[in-house]
């Protein structure tokens, strides 16, 4: 909204705050529909249903979300999210989350994701979409989480990894690094007694934390509002914003002592490895193509943390790192996300679908495709007479009549099952691999 404002901007300003006050809100909060598939302890996996009149095609994606975090990260508010868009495009999507966490979770550590939730969803997408192998999307936390889990299982069926602002080096982020010094000279007995009494971190300091590292966005965002009146669009990402916000879950015991020790004191990643036990886990054993995100404004996962895992990957089969505009949060399903971070995850996946090589090129269908043969001319029924008449004065002067050339068959239509003849399908995933060239 300009300084002194036009007519139409007070007009758009004036309807929104009429439609905020009469109607609760502009966003649409809608949620995408969704079944429940299969559960188990902080395990709930989803099929979201496909669009109307969209047919389910193509290898399935898995959003991973982190911890702490709802779902609505992925599905934030109509036009706005993730989920949307890929079941508009008719993609099999599926979802794990983790539901509410309680004092009785207090023991669960980070071993519980990755040795059992994030590889049962997995392979439970995989069974659902025809044994199909799955691209694995996760965000923050969650693609640490789905990286590492690669990592430890090699069986299982990944056709991609996507990680979005999952950093790799804590001692690059601002919001740590300056309290790291002081973490590993201070015992913290305090920290750890506090959050064992708790049995986690609860939900009020979660979102404290969430909202801390956008500090600037929040002393600045009544000013923002004020000036934002008459855009429906920046309103209504707020709201939802605000929703996710207020929606954060609280950290189990022992998996937030393991975040706070290893990953925030100790900065484990940095190498590319962790131990859990007897066994060590490494991000170079990852086999399967990675796709990694950085936000060009992400305040908890700054590019430089997010991009120290690049180099770590030295046995997947290709490694892409991309900057895109927003936040934390906005990298993922901001309004730029749209045009940005959805459409190269869109040509990733294309690239690296099961079916790839199976799918023809158009150019390569257009060679295939046989010539059309030209239709028959019909006989005109006044030129019947006097071939009649010709053939009946042939027989009385002898003269045996020719016969008449066999009619030429019609060609059969193809089945709407045979290659090539899927009036749906717009290219193959070979032209799509051809846009990231």
């Amino acid at each position: 909204m300009d300084l002194i404002p036009k007519a139409d901007q007070v007009v758009s300003a004036a309807s929104n705050v009429a439609h905020k006050m009469f109607y609760g809100g502009l966003a649409d909060l809608r949620p995408m529909p969704r079944t429940l598939i299969d559960e188990g302890t902080l395990r709930e996996l989803y099929h979201y249903r496909p669009a109307a009149k969209v047919q389910e095609q193509g290898d399935p994606v898995l959003l991973v979300t982190p911890l702490a975090a709802p779902a609505l990260c992925f599905d934030l508010r109509r036009g706005c999210s993730l989920v949307e868009h890929f079941v508009a495009a008719g993609r099999p999507t599926y979802l794990v989350e983790y539901g509410e966490v309680s004092f009785k979770d207090r023991a669960l550590g980070m071993e519980h994701w990755i040795d059992e939730v994030i590889p049962t969803a997995i392979r439970e997408t995989s069974m659902h979409a025809g044994g199909r192998p799955v691209h694995v999307i996760g965000w923050s936390l969650g693609g640490i989480f789905s990286l590492l889990t690669a990592a430890d299982q090699p069986d299982l069926p990944i056709a991609s990894v996507t990680a979005l602002g999952s950093p790799f080096d804590v001692s690059l982020v601002p919001l740590v690094a300056p309290l790291r010094p002081l973490l590993s000279i201070a015992p913290g007995r305090g920290i750890t007694r506090t959050y064992q009494a708790l049995g986690g971190a609860p939900k009020p300091l979660v979102k404290w934390a969430f909202q801390l590292s956008s500090f600037q966005k929040m002393v600045t965002r009544p000013l923002a509002v004020a000036t934002h009146l008459d855009d429906t669009e920046f309103l209504a990402q707020i709201e939802a914003v605000d929703r996710f916000t207020a929606n954060m879950i609280a950290y189990p015991g022992r998996t937030f002592g393991q975040l706070y020790h290893r990953f925030v004191k100790g900065n484990a990643l940095v190498g590319g490895s962790i131990d859990f036990g007897d066994r060590t886990i490494s991000v170079a054993d990852i086999k399967a193509p990675v796709l990694v995100f950085g936000g060009a404004t992400d305040g908890i996962a700054p590019i430089p943390a997010v991009k120290a895992v690049v180099p770590l990957l030295s046995s997947s089969e290709e490694v892409r790192f991309e900057v895109v505009p927003g936040g934390h949060l906005g990298m993922l399903t901001g309004r730029s996300a749209r045009t940005s971070t959805w459409r190269v995850m869109d040509e990733w996946i294309s690239q690296w679908s099961s079916d790839a090589e199976d799918e023809p090129t158009p150019e390569a269908a257009a060679k295939k495709a046989p010539a059309k043969k030209a239709p028959a001319k019909r006989t005109p029924p006044k030129k019947a007479a006097p071939r009649k008449a010709a053939a009946s004065a042939a027989s009385k002067h002898g003269v045996p009549a020719k016969k008449a050339a066999p009619a030429k068959k019609t060609a059969k239509k193809s089945s709407p099952d045979a290659i090539g003849s899927n009036p749906s399908r717009r290219y193959g995933s070979g032209g799509s691999r051809a846009l990231t060239r």
